[in-house]
């Protein structure tokens, strides 16, 4: 069966046996032909094996798959979810001027109004006008989950060195223990909980936030006065009994994995004022402007896509690994996760026909430096290649500590070098001979010293972590997955594959609580039942 990747994948099967390495000594500029910039913002994939033409059938598959009238139907309000018969347009909660229309109307007056309205009570809550029952709230609580919780509590921690506002804690694991452990040490009479579900009905976050609601009444004559709501459920939060000021909704062209730009983002804006969540916005806006007008080959989040395409469809690496050296990029990870394995993981495409190829990859990282001395050992001599993306700032928050920033950026420096140079045998058979090895267990030794080398890596370079630049990244990685999306032919803007797990659940609890049988199950979850059950 004939495919799109066809003449890649041939284009790859002549020139396998070139190395990276192989690459950079032909070209000694080629570090300069194979990075583009936005701004201070530099993204280097130079050490892949990447060549020019492959990066020259890489721009023609995307030129071949519409991503530009596809890109132009997304940002023009389109259906493009099609599944669902959805607008994709979280764009505009970060557009910060002109308008964006949507079925023959401007959106942009009721997003600037509800985000006006977050604004005010954010200065409320900040400024000590709005108040809990103990007086200045001192503590925020956001109980959601999926993209209502991974984002904001993604950007938090990234933001900290920002953050001027109340502490802002997150739960969503309906695991008991994880709202009992971010309750335990809190204040009931000065905390603000935010219930962030569109329909106010999922099942996880409504549980907590009624775990919640029931340990602030220990101690609060009123908790809901205590409550706000992001849900477009009005009947439901009303019936909770929080006040419709405290409520903020969002369109359903509003995917929740790509939310925090809005009402989503209340905690954010809490925590670090409205000044820098509209620097988060200006950064967002700043890639998106990059996204439509740069060409293919100078624009970040397409050539980002298309690396991501070379490595998973055309070398067949099935995951990627996302490494940013900074501490407080430890959530992007488990947030690009959901971002991209919850977008892309499809295995059919928008007419319903059966994928003829691998869909998204496994996504998965932590920090550096701490990954060096996890993981890192089979990314080097591992049998698996595990392409790998590093994020490195320029500069840290932290200027009494610049010789640690130095350390972290040469580690990370070190290591794509590393992946790309790799150890050959003479290498390690030299470092054994010096340490007075001979013979037998002179080549014994060596060999476990090789590294194959040859092992890709990019590198997303930034001046530091603002709330601009990180703006930056949320989109860049947002446009990366629509381009991937495209180039695959699949919707990015749907997650069927969330909801069986959730209805066999439902169906589960009574069994689990004894009300049912379990007779129509299967024997190992009857088992599970019986045990479980005790």
């Amino acid at each position: 069966m004939t495919t799109k990747f066809d003449a890649l994948l041939a284009h790859r099967a002549r020139t396998a046996a070139t190395t990276i390495s192989d690459l950079m000594l032909a070209a000694p500029d080629r570090a300069q032909t194979y990075s583009a910039r936005l701004g201070e913002m530099l993204f280097d994939f130079s050490k892949t094996q990447i060549d020019a033409e492959a990066l020259d059938l890489l721009i023609k598959l995307t030129e071949g798959a519409g991503v530009a009238d596809r890109r132009e139907a997304m940002f023009s309000g389109a259906k493009i979810n099609e599944t669902e018969g959805r607008a994709v347009l979280h764009t505009a909660l970060r557009n910060l001027s002109g308008s964006v229309m949507f079925e023959g109307q401007d959106v942009m007056p009721e997003v600037r109004a509800i985000h006006a309205r977050c604004e005010a009570f954010a200065r409320d809550v900040r400024e000590g006008r709005f108040t809990g029952q103990g007086g200045r709230i001192t503590d925020v609580v956001n109980i959601g989950i999926g993209g209502s919780d991974l984002g904001p509590a993604m950007a938090c921690l990234a933001l900290s060195p920002y953050a001027d506002g109340p502490r802002c804690h997150f739960v969503s694991n309906v695991d008991g223990a994880h709202i009992t452990d971010t309750l335990k040490h809190l204040n009931p009479e000065t905390t603000l909980v935010i219930v962030a579900s569109k329909t106010f009905t999922t099942i996880e976050t409504m549980t907590n936030a009624n775990t919640a609601k029931a340990w602030m009444a220990e101690k609060v004559a009123n908790p809901a006065a205590q409550f706000a709501a992001v849900s477009t459920a009005g009947d439901k939060t009303a019936a909770y009994g929080i006040d419709s000021e405290r409520v903020f909704g969002f369109e359903d062209w509003v995917g929740g994995r790509y939310s925090m730009w809005g009402p989503i983002g209340l905690s954010l804006m809490i925590a670090i004022g409205p000044e820098d969540f509209a620097e988060f916005l200006r950064g967002g806006a700043d890639m998106d402007k990059h996204f439509r007008e740069a060409p293919f080959a100078e624009n970040l989040p397409v050539l980002l896509a298309l690396v991501g395409i070379w490595h998973n469809q055309i070398c067949g690496h099935a995951t990627r690994a996302v490494l940013p050296y900074d501490q407080r990029l430890g959530r992007l990870p488990a947030y690009l996760q959901q971002l991209e394995m919850e977008s892309n993981g499809k295995r059919v495409s928008m007419d319903g026909v059966d994928l003829p190829y691998e869909s998204g990859p496994v996504v998965w990282g932590e920090p550096g430096t701490n990954g060096q001395h996890a993981f890192y050992q089979l990314i080097h001599q591992g049998t698996r290649v595990v392409p790998c993306e590093f994020i490195v700032a320029r500069e840290g928050h932290e200027p009494a500590l610049a010789h640690q920033h130095l350390l972290l950026v040469a580690n990370c420096l070190a290591q794509s070098e590393a992946l790309m140079r790799g150890r050959s045998l003479d290498e390690a058979r030299a470092i054994m001979a010096k340490k007075g090895l001979t013979g037998a267990e002179l080549e014994r030794q060596a060999r476990h010293r090789v590294f194959p080398g040859n092992r890709p890596s990019t590198t997303l370079a930034i001046p530091k972590l603002t709330p601009f630049t990180l703006g930056q990244i949320i989109a860049l990685y947002e446009h990366r997955v629509f381009v991937e999306g495209v180039i695959l032919g699949i919707n990015s803007y749907d997650q069927w594959g969330v909801e069986l797990g959730k209805e066999l659940a439902l169906a589960l609890q009574p069994i689990l609580e004894g009300r049912e049988s379990a007779a129509g199950k299967d024997s190992s979850t009857r088992q599970l039942v019986a045990y479980l059950r005790g």
